[in-house]
């Protein structure tokens, strides 16, 4: 329409953290329609896991994210010790779940600090910051990191948690619960809060299942699935949690269940850390001599949505294909659902609301000749291939 008028979001804009350009077809106030550029945090992870030994694996995938940093680990292990069919002791499972769940805490904190200062709230920005600091001095007691703590792999952790870690834990943990108590007071009662973010950008239950939306983006729109339930991993199964869920779709309802999940991510902590104390000190890995011949996958629940590793294997020491999927790679889709219709001002926090990881979600797919190094399919190309494979699926059932 010749009213139409396009306003860019990014590629750099202070909403987001990472470079990626969103188009806004507006009429007057009103977003009618988005579209998504992508390209600006290509970096060929997982070409470059085919080159490295399965321990060096671990240390690049720890860098797909800066945040959630710990989740594609996790994934990776797991899938890893599908292949080598290996079980990890118990005071390791505890290990990773602490590891997991402190990560889930501070990823909540810093993305309801970010929704505060997006929102013109930077009282709720400062405090959840500020509490997030304690959280990441824990990973720098334990792992000497405060982020990318190099804590998993294959058949166990790589350090222990003693009996001083374990109390200062404890300690943290305590003074987290009475914080989470006046950041969730402050941010589920104030009205302009409310008033700002009710009805924003909402998601019913049909459309996350429609874009296939994982974690806290699914789990607000009552599409209650959590990998840590459903496909039980680390200690998940060993301990009493629950799965946060709400009904309304919307910004608001992203916040509150990512404000519940705190409480339940320190109640974890605290089952794990009396589960470690009733463990042997040291019992932290199962050796694992050689990775067989095979195929695996991995899952991990990360504070945003499930991470998904498959790795395939030839008996050398080396991934022989690693593919990875991130769950921004699913929910920033949804900004399309939960946009359009909107106004431009509501555009942004209906954006982050999702907790988009573009470093996490970029990809390139092509084919090539193994011999010659030249290219057979594109990224289209291989996109066509797919749909035509699907048609003909379709006929033969009939569908």
């Amino acid at each position: 329409m010749a009213n139409r008028k396009i306003i860019p979001v990014g590629p750099y804009h202070p909403l987001q953290e990472e470079p990626e350009l969103f188009k806004l077809y507006c009429e007057g106030e009103t977003v009618k329609d988005i579209k998504w550029e992508t390209g600006y945090n290509h970096r060929g992870i997982e070409k470059l896991s085919e080159s490295k030994t399965f321990e060096q694996v671990f240390f690049l995938v720890e860098r797909i994210c800066g945040i959630c940093s710990t989740s594609h680990p996790f994934a990776f292990a797991n899938c890893m010790e599908e292949i080598a069919d290996v079980e990890v002791p118990n005071r390791a499972k505890y290990i990773r779940s602490i590891i997991g769940e402190l990560e889930r805490l501070h990823s909540h904190y810093l993305w309801v600090g970010l929704a505060g200062h997006f929102l013109g709230y930077n009282t709720v920005f400062m405090w959840a910051w500020k509490y997030r600091e304690p959280i990441l001095d824990m990973f720098e007691i334990i792992s000497g990191n405060r982020n990318s703590y190099a804590m998993f792999k294959i058949g166990g952790v790589r350090r222990d948690v003693d009996q001083t870690q374990i109390e200062q834990l404890r300690k943290v943990m305590n003074q987290i619960k009475k914080k989470n108590d006046l950041l969730t007071g402050a941010v589920m009662d104030d009205p302009v809060i409310h008033a700002r973010t009710k009805g924003v950008g909402v998601l019913t239950k049909e459309d996350v299942v429609d874009y296939a939306a994982v974690g806290p983006t699914a789990r607000a729109s009552g599409w209650d699935i959590d990998v840590r339930r459903d496909d039980p991993y680390a200690a998940y199964d060993m301990i009493d949690w629950q799965v946060i869920t709400a009904q309304e779709g919307d910004v608001f309802a992203k916040a509150k269940v990512r404000l519940l999940e705190n409480y339940e991510s320190i109640k974890i902590i605290e089952q794990c850390l009396d589960g470690l104390e009733k463990e042997p000190e040291g019992d932290i890995e199962v050796k694992v001599k050689e990775i067989p011949e095979g195929m695996g996958t991995g899952r991990a629940e990360a504070p945003r949505g499930e991470v998904f590793h498959f790795v395939k294997t030839d008996g050398s020491n080396s991934p022989v294909r690693h593919k990875i999927r991130a769950p921004s790679y699913v929910n920033i889709a949804t900004f399309k659902k939960s946009c359009v219709g909107q106004t431009i001002s509501d555009a942004t926090i209906s954006l982050a609301a999702v907790d988009p990881c573009y470093c996490c979600t970029e990809r390139m797919a092509f084919a090539y000749d193994h011999d010659t190094g030249k290219m057979i399919y594109d990224g289209n190309q291989l996109v066509k291939l797919s749909q035509e494979k699907t048609d003909k699926i379709r006929k033969t059932y009939k569908l």
